[in-house]
């Protein structure tokens, strides 16, 4: 094993310096590996313009299944190093994103979401042949279905997002203009760089400060670059040397943080204990009122002067009767059963929030 070395990049192969890194030592990776585009000859413009596109030789591969294989070991070197709380974010195209997710699955990985990055301003399709491909695809897994104490900045998210919840489908523009690194020819530096915005959103949504952020196919150093505009620390890996240097010289020209870097997800709030009979008490619920189920289920049940239900030849909390219709060994009565008031048909965990804010004025 090697020294875990942050805010640092490892030159070499990804599978090889992956295997040297401790089991369990990072909280995130994003990774964004060779797509395999499978390029047969070169394309131009229909002004006879040669089009700048993917036919570096990291992103060349002999078969299919020379491919695959290259992608089960760095994807199991990657769950290896991965703690039991961290996830990774994988994006790819048509190329490549069905087969990486079949590979995935079958290493145990769980797949929390799959995001949608549209590209608000995507190359032509110059042929005519096919519909532009205005998107790429993120899959963001944890190491498996067990594994549930990952990090998700629901509420940090949702202040990003201008008070809404975040959706599975991103509009980032492709990187143009100054966003776009150049070599000293003038010319792209790198052709698949991404744009700062994506790793931003994946960084702020699924890390903590000071959390370690690994790219295997670390490349020009984009997620380096938001993770240290974020407060994060990083660890890349890449083969190629010319990459290695832009990254570095790019990285050491930041010299400021993001406003949101001091961002922090708000903890759910601790909210007072109101027993069912509160509100029977309150006549907030009437004696011989009935409450329902889901509309699945089709029941209803009487609510007692003690606050339990009747229930067909059972009396019991909302909770147990719940219980025993949807035949689980648990329920929580609250977010099961409706109530008719005003002619709608209102959550009982609507109503027991209205007595919450009126009670201890929250």
């Amino acid at each position: 094993m090697i020294e875990l070395k942050t805010n640092h990049i490892y030159h070499g192969d990804c599978i090889d310096i992956l295997k040297e890194l401790p089991s369990k030592s990072v909280d995130l990776i994003f990774a964004d590996p060779p797509y395999n585009m499978q390029l047969k000859k070169e394309l131009y413009r229909p002004n006879n313009t040669k089009v700048d596109g993917v036919n570096d030789d990291w992103d060349k591969f002999s078969s299919f299944q020379d491919y695959d294989n290259f992608c089960i070991s760095w994807l199991e070197e990657c769950k290896r190093a991965l703690k039991d709380t961290g996830t990774i974010w994988v994006i790819g195209s048509y190329h490549n994103i069905y087969r990486i997710g079949n590979i995935m699955l079958n290493l145990g990985y769980w797949i929390l979401n799959d995001v949608t990055w549209h590209k608000s301003n995507p190359m032509p399709n110059f042929l005519g042949t096919r519909f532009t491909n205005a998107t790429e695809t993120l899959l963001w897994c944890s190491k498996g279905e067990n594994y549930k104490k990952y990090t998700f900045n629901h509420k940090l998210m949702k202040q990003y997002n201008g008070g809404k919840q975040m959706t599975s489908v991103w509009n980032i523009s492709l990187c143009i203009g100054n966003a776009r690194i150049k070599g000293e020819d003038g010319k792209k530096a790198h052709s698949t760089q991404k744009p700062e915005e994506l790793l931003k959103r994946v960084i702020l949504s699924t890390t903590k400060q000071d959390d370690i952020v690994l790219d295997p196919f670390f490349g020009t150093g984009t997620t380096g670059a938001v993770a240290k505009k974020l407060g994060r620390k990083f660890i890349g890996i890449e083969r190629e040397k010319k990459y290695i240097q832009i990254a570095k010289t790019r990285l050491k020209n930041i010299n400021s943080l993001l406003p949101e870097s001091s961002w922090i997800e708000t903890l759910k709030e601790e909210q007072p204990k109101v027993p069912f009979v509160n509100l029977v008490r309150k006549n907030i619920i009437g004696i011989g009122e009935f409450l329902y189920t889901p509309i699945r289920y089709n029941k209803q049940a009487e609510v007692l002067s003690n606050g339990n239900l009747h229930y067909e030849d059972t009396n019991g909390s909302i909770h147990k009767i719940g219980a025993i219709i949807q035949q689980t060994s648990s329920c929580n009565g609250w977010k099961f059963w409706h109530i008719f008031k005003n002619s709608k048909l209102l959550l009982l965990d609507d109503l027991r929030m209205q007595y919450i804010r009126t009670e201890y004025k929250i």
